[in-house]
């Protein structure tokens, strides 16, 4: 079963980048462009600490980058990553034939 599990690792990243209220309107700042840490943090009104566990979840699932700049981090949308997610998204609802003769639990 570890074998099973570690093959939806990147899934698992991915999809809990998405299951966050903070994380989603990081997200929607971040579609206009880049943003310096300090202006999420002046948007969101949450602690800089917040801040940094929600970007580690984001940049983890490469969903956003961080550029260092002096002593802050302007982040922005990833777009090999947003791919990423999207054809991962596609995979969890697209239909695979089903083979009659190994799959019937039923007659």
């Amino acid at each position: 079963m570890r074998f099973v599990a570690s093959a939806y690792t990147e899934t698992i990243k991915v999809f809990k980048a998405f299951c966050d209220e903070n994380r989603l309107q990081i997200l929607a700042l971040l579609r206009t462009g880049e943003k310096c840490a300090c202006k999420l943090l002046d948007d969101l009104h949450i602690t800089q600490s917040t801040l940094s566990h929600h970007m580690k979840i984001l940049c983890d699932a490469e969903i956003v980058q961080g550029r260092k700049y002096g002593k802050w981090v302007h982040y922005s949308i990833n777009p090999e990553g947003a791919e990423r997610a999207k054809k991962l998204l596609e995979q969890q609802f697209s239909l695979v034939p089903h083979d009659e003769q190994n799959g019937s639990c039923c007659r």
